[in-house]
């Protein structure tokens, strides 16, 4: 199940929400595919003015995505293009919703789950 939690400027996320969780589904579906897209879970977090900082100073043109994926995606013999494709298409749809200026500040980070440590409702997630 992919889940993403996306930290995002407060004045770059607000009114925009829907907008970029349909952005960020699709980018998820063009890689895995439309079986993936009703697994797709989305958090947005809005950080308060002041408390985004780059080299020491606050900044609105950051973002940072993290993508939980399963640890088997690494181990495909696709996996080079598989990650770069998420990380091309999550950052494209950050900056198509919030703004071009944002791609430069965006980061993208996938972290791996083996399957016997993701738990949906309390039970192992198949």
């Amino acid at each position: 199940m992919p889940h993403l939690t996306v930290h995002l400027p407060e004045n770059r996320l607000t009114g925009k929400e829907p907008m970029l969780v349909a952005a960020l589904t699709d980018a998820i579906v063009d890689v895995y595919g439309e079986w993936a897209r009703d697994l797709v879970s989305v958090r947005l977090v809005g950080v308060p003015a002041g408390r985004f900082a780059q080299g020491g100073k606050a900044v609105d043109t950051n973002a940072s995505v993290i993508l939980g994926v399963r640890a088997g995606v690494f181990e495909r013999p696709d996996a080079a293009r598989i990650t770069a494709r998420l990380g091309a298409g999550l950052t494209d749809a950050i900056a198509r919703v919030a703004g071009e200026d944002l791609r430069p500040g965006t980061m993208v980070e996938l972290v791996a789950s083996p399957p016997e440590r993701t738990f949906v409702g309390g039970a192992v997630a198949m």
